[in-house]
């Protein structure tokens, strides 16, 4: 991403609606499929591209949560957030040895790496068996706009793409699905139309479109409510994809 959008993420990300929903989304997907620990030794998490940190202070209530990310500015703002078990990384292997983790979340991070199926492969050598991924990638290549060009995207997905993804790099899928589909006509519309209208609609964040206000609340518990249903049924389109996939088992002998 753009350097200069973490500083405006980091001032968005607990308010705006497209940050909250997206949030409260994946944090129903984890309620229903991770059970409660029951005073077990806590899980170990680690969140793949952690951004500026605001994932990692909810993903604690599922165990002992860390982060890792390419980029020293949001590191720091993880810092300044209060959260500090967050590391730089530069490069394939992560530093982490095979079978660590109980669940990983690469959310909104795969579309950034030239190899997806390496980086695919990569996060289920340190997922235990057993243990969990939980992705999310922005959908349909006809919706390509300015915030895939700050964010340095290099593709968005359909959902059957992700599917062998996960699928060819070992995981087995639990979940698979579209999201952000009750906006989807207007949101599309926007996107496909935009180089047509005047320049005043030629914003270069889609998160500077909605101000802080009544409008933003309002989209933000409309797009909170997909969370009740891609908890319990997958959606046939939308903006993004969400997938949760786990390691399987090791066989007994």
């Amino acid at each position: 991403m753009k350097k200069d959008f973490y500083s405006l993420y980091y001032k968005l990300e607990d308010k705006h609606w497209w940050f909250v929903g997206r949030r409260r989304i994946f944090l129903n997907m984890l309620d229903k499929y991770l059970p409660a620990n029951n005073g077990k030794e806590k899980r170990r998490i680690l969140d793949v591209g952690c951004g500026t940190g605001t994932l990692l202070r909810y993903l604690s209530r599922y165990g002992c949560a860390q982060g890792v990310d390419v980029d020293e500015q949001a590191i720091e703002f993880c810092h300044k957030r209060g959260v500090h078990q967050v590391q730089k990384v530069d490069s394939f292997p992560l530093p982490f040895e095979d079978d660590t983790f109980d669940l990983v979340t690469l959310l909104d991070v795969l579309e950034h790496i030239d190899d997806d199926e390496g980086t695919l492969r990569e996060l289920y050598r340190i997922v235990r068996p057993g243990g969990m991924l939980m992705l999310a990638v922005p959908a349909y290549r006809f919706l390509w706009g300015p915030q895939d060009e700050i964010s340095n995207h290099k593709r968005r997905y359909i959902a059957p793409e992700i599917g062998d993804l996960l699928r060819g790099t070992g995981f087995r899928i639990k979940r698979l699905s579209y999201f952000n589909t009750v906006l989807f006509p207007v949101i599309a519309a926007v996107r496909v139309l935009r180089p047509y209208l005047p320049k005043t609609f030629q914003v270069e964040s889609d998160c500077t479109i909605t101000k802080l206000g009544p409008l933003n609340r309002m989209l933000g518990r409309l797009f909170g409510l997909e969370a009740l249903v891609v908890k319990e049924m997958s959606l046939p389109f939308g903006v993004s994809i969400i997938g949760l996939a786990y390691k399987p088992p090791a066989p007994h002998l």
